[in-house]
């Protein structure tokens, strides 16, 4: 008795799947793509599928971004195009007009798509991965926590940080090479502690540390599940590296609560100086809301602590590595860029960043976009559309799921001509005024945009500039040994070797006698 109710009960599933896989077909047929036959389970995604069997990742990513290229060529000439996988399409948006009008339907407020629920367990209900409705009360709340008075304050712990990395790299330079990404990577960690939480880890300096290790494990084993479909099952995932996912999460909301409790203390104690002091951490500005306000709980500032933290060090350490590796393949834009340095900071090489040596530096500024431009750190984003809609003439069904390819969006040939060549003249501003809108957004557009881009901005800038004011670097490898890999953020696919050296033509005198001491 017990088999037969089994049975019956898959039988009824598996129908289930047949009508639900048969209507889905139906509402979007008139989407350009390839559609698969009906006992085509994986679609699209057969050949990732075996890979995915053999448990090698980087056969799995690599496959991947191969079937994304072949559809896009394939597809040049259209607007979007449709993949499928396990009877579901996904609707992939490469050009700048359907990414536009995307972004009008139900004022482009889309859900996040199933792919951020495995964010989900450690960024919980953080701004990236929170439903609609409680986004959007908190994003207006936030904001405020990310004025441009807020980020001035927070320009002080770029600088230390940056020429913290700079005194590091001293002893690279007696190196052939340097595998440049673990101290970008370590030190954009102590900058996103500093500022989000208020707390010093010295990563840079302590690279063993166990919250460091925990981190970085973390992030490895959120993305080794979306690589192995049985463990999209959670309970096969609470069986195997589930586990493993939750000691690491609890050593770090251990950390974290222990932060908020110390904060509460002195705040409740009357000693508010350190919570409304003149540089405020993130955490320090939502404890404020909690008190003040009432509209934050413990929960909520820890889901957003984690947010910030997960997001900022991941994301800039990367986009950092590849315009170093950009600038270190192009000996011609890097002198450019050193000329621009010279003339905003002379022979000073200890004088801190200022908000207006950001804004001056027009041509490093082109040079970062550019470098975005090629290698988007965040490749993609996936939505679920809110309500039916028309979009470039395709019938697009509500709940679809639309991915939006940015690394493939950022190679339109029909907006950046030979678009595989790295030319940071394309921002100048007479030549980015034919960028059209949605045509280059690294840090994506409408409502949901990152809403700590100008915090990226300057960070990014400010580590940049501290190198290069200090060294010249060559990259030792060419792109078309390091390839672009698709992870939570595009990954390169092996270290980028980096040769640095202390740069020969600044004078020998006052605070920069020690780079011309290794010169000689």
């Amino acid at each position: 008795m017990v088999l037969f109710y089994f049975v019956t009960a898959l039988l009824g599933v598996i129908l289930i799947i047949i009508r639900y896989s048969f209507w889905r077909k139906q509402l979007c047929q008139n989407l350009p793509g390839i559609e698969p036959g009906f006992f085509n389970i994986p679609g699209d995604l057969t050949t990732i599928f075996l890979s995915i069997l053999s448990r090698d990742a980087n056969t799995v990513l690599e496959g991947f971004m191969q079937l994304l290229k072949q559809r896009t060529k394939l597809f040049q000439h259209r607007q979007l195009f449709c993949i499928w996988g396990f009877y579901t399409p996904h609707v992939c948006f490469v050009k700048a007009e359907a990414i536009k009008q995307l972004l009008s339907r139900g004022k482009g407020e889309h859900e996040k798509s199933w792919h951020y629920d495995v964010l989900g367990l450690f960024l919980g209900t953080g701004l990236i991965t929170s439903p609609i409705e409680k986004w959007k009360p908190r994003r207006k709340l936030l904001t405020p926590c990310f004025h441009s008075d807020i980020l001035r304050e927070y320009l002080k712990v770029f600088n230390e940080c940056s020429q913290n990395l700079v005194k590091h790299l001293r002893q690279e330079t007696k190196k052939e090479f340097t595998h440049i990404r673990p101290p970008l990577a370590l030190t954009t960690m102590d900058i996103i502690y500093k500022t989000m939480i208020g707390a010093t880890v010295g990563a840079l300096e302590n690279n063993r540390s166990q919250f460091i290790n925990a981190m970085k494990s973390l992030l490895d084993l959120m993305m080794s599940r979306h690589l192995k479909f049985w463990e999209w099952s959670n309970f096969i995932h609470n069986l195997t590296t589930g586990r493993k996912i939750k000691r690491r999460i609890k050593f770090i909301e251990d950390f974290i609560n222990s932060v908020i409790q110390e904060k509460k203390k002195e705040y409740l104690s009357g000693n508010k100086d350190n919570i409304k002091g003149k540089r405020k951490a993130f955490m320090d500005l939502l404890l404020e809301l909690h008190f003040e306000t009432q509209e934050l709980s413990e929960k909520d500032i820890r889901d957003e602590v984690n947010t910030f933290v997960a997001a900022g060090y991941e994301s800039v350490s990367v986009t950092i590595t590849w315009a170093l590796f950009l600038i270190g393949l192009h000996p011609d834009i890097q002198e450019k860029i050193h000329e621009e340095l010279d003339r905003i900071f002379g022979s000073d090489l200890d004088r801190f960043v200022t908000e207006s040596d950001l804004n001056d530096l027009k041509y490093l500024d082109c040079v970062l976009k550019e470098s975005q431009r090629l290698y988007s750190a965040v490749p993609m984003i996936t939505r679920n559309l809110q309500e039916d809609s028309n979009i470039c003439g395709c019938s697009i069904p509500k709940g679809s799921t639309c991915v939006v390819l940015l690394y493939f969006l950022h190679k339109d040939k029909e907006v950046f001509p030979d678009p595989e060549r790295f030319d940071p003249n394309r921002f100048l501003p007479e030549n980015a005024v034919n960028i059209p809108e949605c045509g280059f957004i690294p840090f994506f557009a409408g409502p949901r945009n990152c809403i700590g881009q100008k915090f990226a901005v300057m960070e990014m800038k400010t580590i940049v500039t501290s190198i290069l004011r200090n060294y010249s670097i060559e990259s030792l490898d060419s792109r078309d040994k390091v390839l672009p890999v698709m992870q939570i953020t595009l990954h390169p696919s092996i270290p980028v070797r980096i040769r640095i050296r202390p740069r020969r033509n600044i004078e020998c005198e006052g605070t920069v006698q020690h780079v011309c001491e290794m010169n000689s």
